[in-house]
């Protein structure tokens, strides 16, 4: 009868350390699932960055772009006024003044 006491305290205690051991491992996948939900939104954001990012440097325009447009536009608008200048005079000249 004392060997089976004796064997059911070591049940009783295997079972206890097992019991203490699940918690323990079911409290580690919850904090381990926090931790895939974190990640998981960064990794959104950080795509969502990447993407902005990317549209950005398609769009930027660099300061050479602005000059050479500014002096594109000085041309057509020297240009648009001279043929106005023509128009209001009623000759069509030679064309030689148009650049």
């Amino acid at each position: 009868m004392k060997h089976f006491e004796a064997k059911v305290r070591q049940l009783i205690a295997q079972f206890s350390v097992l019991k203490q051991e699940n918690a323990d491992l079911y409290e580690d996948i919850e904090s381990k699932e926090e931790e895939i939900k974190l990640l998981k939104a960064q990794l959104t954001q950080s795509k969502n960055d990447y993407n902005n990012l990317k549209l950005a440097k398609m769009i930027e325009i660099s300061d050479a772009d602005i000059k050479e447009s500014k002096m594109k536009i000085t041309r057509l608008v020297r240009e648009i006024n001279k043929c106005i200048s023509i128009l209001s005079t009623g000759t069509e000249g030679d064309g030689s003044d148009v650049d």
